[in-house]
């Protein structure tokens, strides 16, 4: 009788323990390494580039406003400089932020036609989307100027949507992954801290073509940009940076990107300026 109670109270003990001590060592292990993506909050980034009006943009705001947005995503909207005060002022979701589609290195001064980081600050504008190919190309805004104007942006507090990717040309030779890390490079060169920048991949001839590289495309790039980072900034700082997909995401395609561990978010061209923008902010959901 003794031995079968003495049995009895250690398949009790046993079972309480969770069945084996080996499971118990194995989920803080399998967490960690399962939620290593889960860890960074999903980013959807609105650029209107050179669109808009007081009323369109009150439109979209409004939209957002008016919207329940999911609370684990980070939302940022650029709309045209005139218009940075009006989105700071009309935005009332916790969840959603103005950014710049522009700033200077300099602090002041004659600089025609540029955006301070001061001004920017000013307005209550926590964002400046830096590097965008269209300002790589028409601007002719090289890696190190662009690595400059993002250093002085972080400087000065702002976070900065640091802008990389291929032309068509460029892919055609297969040296993505070179013009990517040359892009990056530039700003590590000049950068250590990575807290606050997120990087957006934008393959040049995706952006406003209609064409889009296919998901398993996107995550191998942003798998490689993340080792590569590993290797320049510390696994650490890699783990943690958000990298971003873009060109010609839409409310229907974004869906296909859900299950890719390094697509942390997109930035989003002609699409944020249209009601499925709420759908791609929505489509981890």
């Amino acid at each position: 009788m003794v031995r079968a109670l003495s049995l009895i109270s250690a398949i009790q003990s046993h079972l309480a323990g969770g069945g084996n001590g080996r499971s118990e060592k194995q989920n803080p292990h399998q967490k960690d390494h399962t939620n290593s993506s889960q860890a960074r909050t999903f980013f959807v980034g609105g650029n209107f580039k050179m669109n808009g009006s007081k009323k369109s943009i009150h439109e979209i705001i409004e939209r957002l406003n008016n919207t329940k947005l999911p609370e684990n995503v980070e939302v940022v909207i650029a709309p045209p400089a005139p218009y940075l005060q009006q989105a700071v002022t009309e935005n009332k979701q916790k969840t959603v932020y103005v950014s710049a589609q522009n700033s200077f290195d300099k602090a002041s001064g004659a600089y025609t036609g540029e955006v301070s980081v001061e001004a920017l600050k000013d307005l209550g504008v926590p964002y400046v989307i830096l590097g965008h190919s269209e300002r790589r190309t028409i601007n002719k805004e090289d890696d190190a100027f662009i690595a400059s104007k993002t250093k002085f942006a972080l400087d000065e507090g702002l976070k900065v949507i640091l802008c990389i990717g291929e032309t068509l040309e460029e892919k055609q030779a297969n040296i993505t992954l070179d013009v990517v890390k040359r892009q990056l490079q530039a700003v590590v060169d000049v950068v250590s801290d990575w807290t606050n920048i997120v990087v957006a991949y934008e393959p040049v001839w995706a952006i406003g073509t209609g064409l889009a590289a296919t998901p398993s495309d996107a995550q191998d790039v942003h798998k490689q940009i993340r080792d590569f980072l590993a290797t320049v900034i510390g696994k650490d700082q890699a783990e943690k940076v958000r990298i971003l997909y873009g060109g010609s995401v839409n409310g229907k395609n974004a869906v296909e990107f859900r299950d890719k561990a390094d697509v942390d978010g997109f930035l989003v061209g002609g699409a944020s300026l249209k009601p499925e923008f709420v759908d791609i902010i929505n489509s981890r959901n």
